[in-house]
């Protein structure tokens, strides 16, 4: 006998089946959406945003204290970021009484001594070598030369500019943004420049703009 139920109708689901698919549908779209605009992460995969921002560079954080008595606060050239930067330290002269020599003497020490923590938490270095010295004018050397104990062009390009500048910008020292420096034998000394680019590119101004002296 032949069976009532007819071809192609649904076996054993009934009418409500097509409903229920079209519910489950929607919700899943209705979650999805949920999920853009409520902030849900999509992906649990990493995403690399950079360095976290770090302090400032070539800023030390302390306060400088007031020079002691007999003492001055003067100003140096160290090495941050590539570049010169000047920080104050304190020395005991005078920059604005005392001995040009005398002057120079106290500027090249300070350029010698590593730099404290704190210039050193804020990226300064110094190329000035330990064992270098400075002395007075050789007989028929112009005024206000000053003779290193190595011939200049023999520094390291960054320690010269290091010396170059702080002499420059020291009143008892520099002329219009100049110094002259010799080495210890017979050449003659040369007229240095600090410019800004000698500021912003020291180690690839080896002469610093050098001019010799008629």
């Amino acid at each position: 006998m032949r069976s009532e139920r007819a071809y192609g109708a649904p076996r054993g689901g009934g009418p409500g089946r097509p409903g229920r698919a079209v519910a489950v549908l929607a919700a899943v779209a209705a979650c999805a959406a949920l999920a853009t605009g409520c902030g849900i992460r999509s992906t649990s995969v990493p995403v690399d945003a950079g360095a976290a921002p770090s302090r400032m560079p070539c800023r030390t954080a302390s306060a400088k204290a007031s020079p002691p008595p007999e003492s001055v606060s003067v100003r140096v050239y160290l090495v941050c970021a590539s570049q010169l930067v000047t920080v104050e330290r304190t020395v005991e002269v005078d920059e604005s009484r005392s001995d040009p020599l005398l002057v120079a003497q106290a500027l090249l020490t300070e350029l010698q001594r590593q730099p404290d923590a704190d210039e050193r938490r804020a990226g300064f270095s110094t190329d000035v070598p330990a064992g270098l010295r400075v002395a007075d004018a050789h007989e028929g050397d112009p005024e206000g030369t000053l003779r290193l104990s190595e011939q200049p062009d023999d520094l390291p390009a960054e320690a010269l500019a290091q010396v170059v500048c702080s002499y420059a910008d020291s009143e008892p020292l520099g002329s219009g943004g100049s110094v002259l420096l010799g080495g210890p034998g017979n050449y003659a000394p040369r007229g240095y420049l600090c410019t800004s680019e000698t500021k912003t590119r020291p180690a690839e101004v080896p002469t610093l703009g050098a001019v010799e002296l008629s």
